[in-house]
């Protein structure tokens, strides 16, 4: 029973962890977080972003998310807005490069572009893609041998733990860049990319998936 146990809880590491890693909303808007006011900024949008992700999880085990993933009244509702969000951070990160780009991390404030953790949330709460995610594949990692509550349980607080530790280290990483990050040409392109980047993820989100 133990090794099967473990076979599935690595085999759910490595699923998750491959999850995690590609580039998604949650990378462009740490980016953006990050880039504009800083590495605290920055951790402070992984906490939301995590924080959805709890909520998510809390919602598949009560079965709330399998209700939303099999309503498509409800999902195409969440999808448009989560779509709009990450379009409206996109359309501001574009306005705030083309009105300057600023000097440092310093400059911009965290109370100039909003509540970081907030904006983590907003961001994951409103992406119907993990409902889908955790009441489609999240069970078939599940050890079968554990009562289904609480598998479902250790994997979203194993995703959890991922994204955090992924999440950060991605922080640490453009903070450790921060020189070269913030000379003004480099800010420039790297909020012009993150920008259409966001809008391009927004515009892939609302379209339809066939």
């Amino acid at each position: 029973m133990a090794g099967s146990v473990l076979t599935h809880f690595m085999a759910a590491i490595g699923v998750l962890g491959l999850l995690t890693v590609v580039p998604g909303p949650d990378m462009a808007v740490v980016t953006r977080r990050a880039l504009v006011a800083g590495p605290g900024d920055g951790l402070r949008t992984v906490g939301g972003i995590v924080t959805g992700l709890l909520l998510w999880g809390a919602s598949t085990v009560a079965g709330l998310a399998a209700v939303l993933a099999a309503s498509p009244a409800a999902y195409l509702t969440v999808k448009l807005l989560g779509a709009g969000y990450l379009v409206f951070l996109g359309a501001q990160a574009l306005w705030q490069h083309g009105r300057s780009a600023p000097a440092g991390p310093t400059d911009a404030g965290p109370a100039a572009v909003g509540s970081p953790w907030r904006t983590g949330l907003v961001s994951n709460a409103l992406n119907p893609k993990i409902a889908v995610f955790y009441t489609g594949l999240l069970p078939t990692l599940a050890p079968p041998r554990l009562p289904a509550p609480w598998a479902m349980t250790l994997l979203v607080v194993l995703h959890a733990t991922l994204s955090v530790a992924w999440l950060s280290s991605y922080v640490f990483l453009l903070s450790k860049a921060g020189r070269a990050l913030h000379k003004p040409r480099i800010r420039r392109a790297l909020g012009l990319t993150t920008g259409v980047a966001l809008i391009g993820l927004g515009l892939a989100v609302a379209a339809p998936t066939g």
